[in-house]
């Protein structure tokens, strides 16, 4: 094939293979009824294809099984890192809780000042807020690290974060009465005021 062009072996195989046109067909069959050494290489091609095509050879019903076992278990590390790429959204929501957990955690220890909500009925002793028999406050009434007597009336809610409340005999308070004293109650109490706020 040395003295033949260049064309006929790649025309031998696109016709075995199916992909020649009609006009490079023609010229290859005409090249090899000519040419011996042609005819011969594509009569050998030819042998080869249909051999291999004849001959099927099928992977045992487990190959795929035996070979998956037998390969190296991946690491922790590498299973570890797969998670953490699989799961974004997660790493980012843990480590949004760990910060706001930490700020909670800060703000409620800095959070031990007395205070309260501001009345002109009320009267103040030491750290505690004593609404006065006979005096009526309007509205929520919140005391923070102090206690709240109420010998009057409050005409809302009452809530007191770490301290005590007392009421009197006269007293009254006619929403909820909430007394917070644990880090867990104050965070919900928080949530609550700040969608209340919100909306």
């Amino acid at each position: 094939m040395r003295q033949c062009p260049d064309d006929i072996e790649e025309y031998i195989h696109d016709y075995l293979d199916g992909e020649i046109d009609t006009e490079k067909a023609n010229i290859l069959l005409d090249h090899i009824a000519d040419c011996d050494e042609c005819m011969l290489t594509f009569q050998e091609l030819n042998r080869t294809i249909a051999l291999l095509q004849e001959s099927h050879i099928e992977a045992p019903a487990n190959f795929t099984s035996k070979v998956m076992d037998s390969l190296p278990k991946p690491s922790r590390n590498v299973n570890m890192k797969r998670w953490l790429q699989r799961n974004p959204v997660l790493i980012a929501a843990s480590l949004f809780l760990m910060l706001m957990g930490g700020t909670i955690f800060s703000y409620w220890g800095e959070e031990q000042q007395f205070s309260f909500s501001k009345d002109p009925d009320v009267v103040v002793l030491g750290q505690t807020v004593i609404v006065p028999e006979g005096k009526t406050v309007e509205g929520d009434m919140v005391v923070k690290n102090g206690d709240i007597k109420v010998e009057g009336t409050v005409e809302g809610n009452l809530t007191v974060i770490n301290g005590d409340k007392y009421l009197a005999g006269a007293g009254e308070v006619t929403g909820d009465i909430e007394e917070i004293d644990q880090l867990f109650e104050w965070v919900w109490y928080n949530v609550k005021e700040t969608v209340k706020n919100i909306f």
